[in-house]
């Protein structure tokens, strides 16, 4: 029997789509006629191509039917997912940033799985407005007038000077027209506010005389940005927000600080570095203060702005803010992270983002003996497990120079071999629930200060060991 007569024999020994969906009823139940039959018939062309190219596959409605089943469930594996992240930045902008509390976790799903009042005013009975839901907490939490809420620290950014100085002038200094991120940079978002960037004073220094001489006519504010992501050491000067504050208040002009990260509570009284908070800002005279919500905060991606009543109202009229409003679900989930702060004695522990950053080091120390013993199990003898001393960082563009002492789980091979710690770190990346260390000096790093759920690591190192 020659090679063609041997292919179209294989392919006579096809089964017909229909005759495998018959044993496939469970699949179909669940994932609907149309898209198992889909894959079915990928499936048996699949191997009819395999058959045309000489390949003698194993044929049978089984074997069509385990690996129809596999292909249905890699599919439909969701593409976000939860993940380990052990890569020793707290807030990693890759991995999500801040880790939302129980409580926020909790409000998403009631709002979410129902109707709710996110524009209706139970009490009057018409239309209410999303603001109302944050504003009150914000005010309390911060000392300001009122506030409003946009999708990010960048949009909040954009609609306050698209709002308060379209066409007209902003001097900032030089040492603060920072990036802030996914090449999204001041003098862009200004730009695309719609405002007219008016460069002062030097890269490490300027002065309150330069904010000065750069007032004229066409200028709407004076904006301040807080280097939260970069910072210059040595011959330094920067305006302090009370002298700003007197400055504009003289030439009847608002004060608007972008604090990058933002903080509501004094980091120095938990150990950690220095921030100011969004309050001291209200407090020294600015009019106007923009942060994040995702960072520092400890909450949802969102960026907050806070200050004067008419200079708030102002941005709630442009109809820009629609288009950057946030959804029922990041607002449920930020009310629940500010009810948090009403609370210091508590915050702590029921915060992720302070929990991480304020985790003992003997806490980090105790999980590392219990765990190398696991990790050096699950994997080859040819890799050696230990803990040391390590650095984590805060990430997101918080306190970019400032380290937090942290002990790391690091897994060398006994031999030098860059690609066998690679092919490790792409096989715990490959796991239900990826586990995300770094690479550093030939060794995969583990770090441990946010891992929090232990029994899930364990779980999954388990399946490392089985595969």
């Amino acid at each position: 029997m020659n090679r063609i007569e041997t292919a179209n024999n294989l392919k006579r020994r096809l089964p017909s789509v229909n005759s495998v969906l018959q044993e496939m009823a469970d699949a179909i139940h669940s994932r609907g006629h149309s898209e198992v039959s889909k894959v079915v018939g990928t499936t048996i062309d699949g191997l009819r191509h395999q058959i045309t190219q000489g390949a003698n596959p194993a044929i049978s409605i089984d074997r069509i039917r385990a690996a129809t089943i596999e292909q249905l469930e890699q599919k439909n594996q969701p593409s976000l997912k939860p993940v380990i992240n052990l890569t020793g930045t707290v807030l990693h902008t890759n991995l999500g940033r801040a880790v939302l509390p129980q409580e926020a976790l909790e409000a998403v799903v009631r709002v979410a799985g129902a109707p709710s009042n996110l524009e209706f005013d139970l009490v009057q009975g018409g239309r209410g407005e999303r603001d109302s839901h944050i504003e009150a907490l914000i005010c309390e939490l911060t000392g300001a007038e009122a506030a409003t809420v946009v999708n990010n620290n960048a949009a909040a950014v954009l609609l306050t000077l698209n709002t308060l100085a379209n066409n007209r002038e902003v001097p900032v200094s030089r040492g603060e027209l920072v990036e802030i991120g996914g090449s999204f940079r001041i003098p862009e978002v200004m730009q695309g506010s719609g405002c007219q960037l008016v460069e002062i004073g030097a890269t490490n220094r300027t002065h309150l005389k330069d904010y000065a001489a750069a007032i004229g006519d066409n200028t709407a504010l004076l904006l301040k940005v807080h280097t939260s992501n970069y910072r210059i050491e040595g011959f330094t000067d920067s305006v302090s927000e009370p002298d700003l504050a007197e400055l504009a208040l003289q030439h009847k002009l608002p004060l608007v600080v972008d604090l990058g990260s933002g903080s509501l509570i004094d980091f120095a009284a938990l150990g950690l570095p220095q921030e100011p908070t969004a309050a001291e800002s209200i407090a020294n005279g600015v009019d106007i203060i923009t942060f994040s919500g995702d960072k520092l905060l400890g909450g949802p991606q969102c960026g907050i702005i806070a200050g004067r009543k008419e200079l708030v109202e102002q941005m709630r009229k442009n109809p820009l803010k629609r288009a950057l409003r946030l959804d029922k679900m990041t607002l449920a989930a930020l009310a629940e992270v500010l009810k948090l702060y009403r609370d210091p004695v508590s915050l702590i522990n029921k915060l992720p983002t302070l929990r991480y950053l304020t985790r003992p080091l003997a806490d980090m120390q105790d999980q590392a003996q219990r765990l190398v013993p696991a990790v050096q199990e699950a994997l080859s003898k040819s890799f050696l497990v230990g803990s040391k001393t390590s650095y984590s960082q805060i990430g997101s563009g918080a306190l970019p120079i400032e380290t937090l002492e942290s002990i790391v789980l690091y897994i060398a091979p006994l031999e030098p071999n860059d690609s066998i710690v690679r092919a490790l770190s792409e096989a715990l990346r490959a796991l239900p629930c990826p586990i995300i260390g770094r690479i550093h000096k030939g060794e995969l790093l583990l770090d441990l200060r946010c891992l929090d759920n232990e029994a899930n690591f364990l779980q999954q190192l388990q399946l490392l060991a089985g595969a």
